[in-house]
């Protein structure tokens, strides 16, 4: 990891916050290839591709069995099988917290408004399969719908490993697809022979994965394009040990992973940049992300330090308790020395489908909302006619749509 003076860094950090999503032009022309022919071709296509990129045998089924799904469960050790419930018992509560509640109010003059929340009827949730098996991602993308009510669930995974199939049968998934890439997302978002479309897909992939997404987002609706991961850091005091293992625990998903810390101390970004050098040593993908992608910066008070991070919106960010209202930018907070961000990653409830490339900016982590629909609600009594039609009816002539104050005249003329 590199050490830069804050004030001195301003092009960089500017470059680095306007980073957006991994650079897809370079797969664009492959994906949208491998997309039109899974959405023209079916299934045929969608095998082709999945024995091509994922070894897939000419003769194993693309659904996953109910049977092979008990088996994976039975098969996983017991310390799995206590976590795992753990964890989903912490997710499902805290989906159950955020859940959005329908209500109705009285506005006076004869109006009354109000919202209802009904689930999305199917969702697609992508469970990565690659360098690393994420039955964790099973939990955060399956158990959120299952609070939100989603009556099809279907779960899609390259080479799916043992623990990400017991966690989908610990979840009831009866959908389960081994199939990944461009090709997954194209059937989920188009349907074949075997897989049937759903109405929105969700979860975290590769830069193929988001590529696809972002060429089907017009017929499918989809969560967000998140590429890969980031973590920041802001303290002034913190344990440089414990700050270096969470920078070193994001830097190993992958290769491209952005960390950046934020502190006001010289002595404190020497001790975290030994830490990380100790820590990284035995984990090459670790090293290669903090040797190219690893940020340290020292600002001259807590205050810039707090702007920087605001500004690079990272993925997941850890800063010290006093700093928590300053933050205005980031996917996951996580406050104090003792909340490791990988808690996040797998246990403490708050989903780990996290915004990247900025996007932190405007949005959030996957959450049950992405799972329901808001639809509003209005009541309007002849009173309440009577009070809003003045105002619809001056709006509308002076926006020159005749047949919109004329829905209203009517209607007040029989009152």
């Amino acid at each position: 990891m590199r050490i830069l003076r804050l004030e001195k860094s301003s092009g960089l950090l500017a470059k680095l916050a306007a980073r957006g999503m991994a650079d897809a032009s370079r797969v664009e022309p492959v994906v949208r290839k491998i997309v039109v022919d899974v959405r023209k071709n079916g299934d045929a296509a969608l095998r082709r591709y999945a024995s091509k990129l994922d070894g897939l045998g000419k003769t194993a089924a693309l659904r996953v069995s109910t049977e092979e799904l008990k088996s994976a469960w039975d098969a996983t050790r017991s310390e799995f099988k206590q976590a795992i419930r753990a964890a989903a018992k912490n997710i499902e509560r805290f989906a159950r917290w955020q859940m959005p509640k329908s209500w109705t109010r009285d506005a006076g003059d004869g109006i009354e408004l109000g919202q209802i929340i009904r689930p999305i009827e199917s969702v697609g949730c992508y469970v990565p399969g690659g360098r690393y098996p994420l039955p964790s991602t099973v939990l955060m993308t399956v158990v959120p719908a299952r609070v939100a009510g989603v009556e099809r669930v279907v779960v899609v995974s390259p080479n799916p490993a043992r623990e990400t199939l017991a966690a989908a049968y610990l979840l009831g998934v009866g959908e389960f697809y081994r199939i990944g890439g461009a090709q997954a997302v194209a059937a989920l978002a188009y349907g074949t022979e075997s897989v049937e479309r759903v109405a929105k897909i969700v979860g975290p992939g590769n830069i193929f994965v988001t590529t696809a997404k972002k060429l089907v987002a017009f017929d499918c609706a989809i969560d967000m394009l998140a590429g890969p991961t980031e973590a920041a850091i802001v303290s002034e005091r913190g344990n440089a040990r414990f700050i270096a293992a969470d920078l070193v625990a994001q830097a190993e998903h992958d290769p491209e992973t952005m960390v950046a810390f934020f502190t006001t101390s010289p002595s404190l970004a020497d001790a975290v940049k030994k830490q990380v050098a100790l820590l990284a040593a035995k984990n090459t993908i670790a090293r290669k992300a903090l040797a190219t992608r690893g940020y340290i910066f020292v600002a001259q008070d807590i205050a810039q330090a707090m702007e920087a991070a605001n500004q690079f919106a990272s993925e997941h960010l850890t800063v010290d308790e006093d700093l928590l209202e300053t933050v205005s930018s980031a996917g996951s907070v996580f406050v104090g020395d003792y909340s490791a961000q990988s808690f996040g990653d797998y246990a403490s409830g708050p989903n780990h489908v996290l915004p990247t490339g900025g996007l932190a900016r405007v949005r959030g982590g996957l959450s049950v909302l992405d799972y329901v629909k808001i639809i509003t609600v209005q009541k309007i009594s002849r009173k309440g006619l009577r009070a809003l039609a003045p105002i619809a009816e001056t709006l509308a002539a002076a926006e020159g749509l005749v047949a919109h104050g004329q829905s209203v005249a009517i209607r007040r003329a029989n009152a």
